[in-house]
């Protein structure tokens, strides 16, 4: 059989069917293997492709033969199982700071994982166009700067925006930089995910204390040559010990609080704080447990939120200002 310019692609073209055509649901008997390989403009003999097939085998292509009625050839097994792969979808959809467009095209590389039967389980439980997504497109790229910036141990500069109400304009809802659009410098450390946002961990030299800024209010970020900062600070500090402090990553004079909780709510209390936690018996449907927190109106409403079953107890300035919210909330 005289050789046509595609045989040497031969090998490839069935490794590429057997990945996207099969699964141990969806199987390729030999005729299927030998119309799809003409599809792709290549001729190929049966005992080619037993040998083929072989040394997909031997390179560690998990290909099976299930004999009989509607058996055939198929991947048994992938570097990512289907459920793996739902789970990744599924956290791509409800990262907020994952624009739509990005959205969308990750999740059709995750699809490109599975066969294309398995990619359509995948689009069955794809709903981005009804979550809330940032409109900053540029998030996904800031992010990977901030990594290079942490892995080079060098200071970056940006700068940082709020949003803001303007009545007297058409576009009401406007973007204004702070410190006058002037240029931040910090040491980034860590990159921590909380309350669906990305945020970035720093040392600030100015002030001398740690910061943090979320991801999708930075723009114009650059590297410098200047080194980090902050070793000692970071050395001691846990990221995730941190993040739980902070609700809704809003700082606070941090401090140590006793609540009174309902026996119910243990498991809000150890999903918040972690499982390493202080608690103490104190009747038949309650009990105490100490925490550190930053002090913050966000950590009020997640109180308050909880109607009445968490109670701050002490210290007593802490429960003075949390009564004190109360108020100012009624008037």
């Amino acid at each position: 059989m005289a050789k046509n310019p595609n045989q040497k692609l031969k090998l490839l073209y069935l490794y590429q069917i057997l990945l996207q055509k099969t699964d141990e649901e969806h199987k390729l008997g030999m005729e299927d293997l030998l119309a799809a390989l003409a599809r792709c403009g290549i001729e190929a003999e049966r005992k080619s492709i037993y040998s083929d097939i072989a040394a997909l085998q031997d390179f560690g292509l998990d290909v099976m033969l299930q004999r009989g009625p509607g058996g055939g050839y198929y991947v048994a097994s992938r570097d990512f199982e289907l459920a793996e792969l739902k789970l990744l979808v599924d956290a791509i959809q409800c990262s907020r700071f994952i624009t739509e467009k990005k959205s969308n095209e990750l999740i059709k590389k995750v699809e490109s994982l599975a066969s294309e039967a398995q990619a359509r389980a995948l689009q069955r439980q794809v709903y981005v166009s009804d979550r809330i997504k940032t409109i900053n497109e540029s998030i996904y790229y800031n992010i990977d700067t901030l990594h290079s910036a942490i892995s080079a141990g060098v200071q970056i500069t940006f700068q940082y925006f709020e949003w803001i109400l303007d009545f007297t304009s058409e576009q009401r809802i406007q973007k204004r930089y702070r410190k006058g659009g002037a240029l931040y410098q910090v040491s980034p450390w860590a990159l921590t995910w909380d309350d669906e946002n990305y945020y970035m961990i720093a040392y600030d030299g100015a002030s001398n204390s740690i910061r943090h800024y979320r991801v999708d209010k930075m723009e114009h970020i650059s590297l410098t040559e200047n080194r980090r900062e902050g070793q000692q600070l970071f050395h001691d500090l846990n990221i995730a010990s941190y993040s739980r402090k902070m609700f809704g990553m809003f700082s606070g004079e941090e401090k140590n609080v006793r609540l009174r909780c309902e026996n119910r709510f243990i498991g809000v209390i150890r999903d918040r704080f972690g499982a390493d936690l202080m608690v103490r018996y104190l009747d038949e449907e309650h009990f105490f447990v100490q925490v550190s927190v930053a002090v913050s109106p966000q950590f009020f409403s997640w109180v308050f939120g909880l109607g009445g079953a968490v109670q701050i107890m002490e210290p007593t300035d802490v429960r003075a200002a949390f009564q004190q919210q109360l108020r100012d909330m009624i008037e």
